[in-house]
């Protein structure tokens, strides 16, 4: 089993920065795909970011290149450092994890965090 832990999250005024992060402990391994999602109420959840860690992949992060996605390996921990922050990135934050290859593109998620909520004013 692997358990998430994100953090970070808070309520910022637009034009503000918030960094994330998402600790993966337990049953960890080298070989690991991981990602950041977000869902806004009323809406479906969307993929932010998504790292084929073992691959050395990283898909291309939305939200216009305000937002960036990296991993410390050492410490089992992914962030999202998110800058010039808008209203429409208000959403709760989740962090997902696999011990496989490629799931950016499969899709397939073992394991998800409780998230963590982000709320932008205006």
């Amino acid at each position: 089993q692997v358990q998430l832990a994100e953090s970070g999250g808070g309520s910022v005024q637009a034009g503000g920065s918030l960094r994330l992060s998402c600790a993966a402990s337990g049953s960890t391994s080298d070989r690991r795909s991981m990602a950041w999602f977000r869902q806004a109420p009323g809406k479906e959840r969307d993929r932010v970011a998504c790292l084929d860690v073992s691959a050395n992949i990283k898909h291309t992060v939305s939200a216009e290149g305000r937002f960036t996605a990296y991993e410390d390996h050492a410490r089992n921990t992914l962030y999202l450092h998110m800058n010039n922050l808008k209203p429409e990135d208000t959403a709760t934050y989740y962090c997902a994890y696999d011990p496989g290859w490629y799931n950016c593109a499969s899709g397939s998620w073992s394991y998800w965090g409780q998230g963590t909520q982000v709320t932008v004013s205006s």
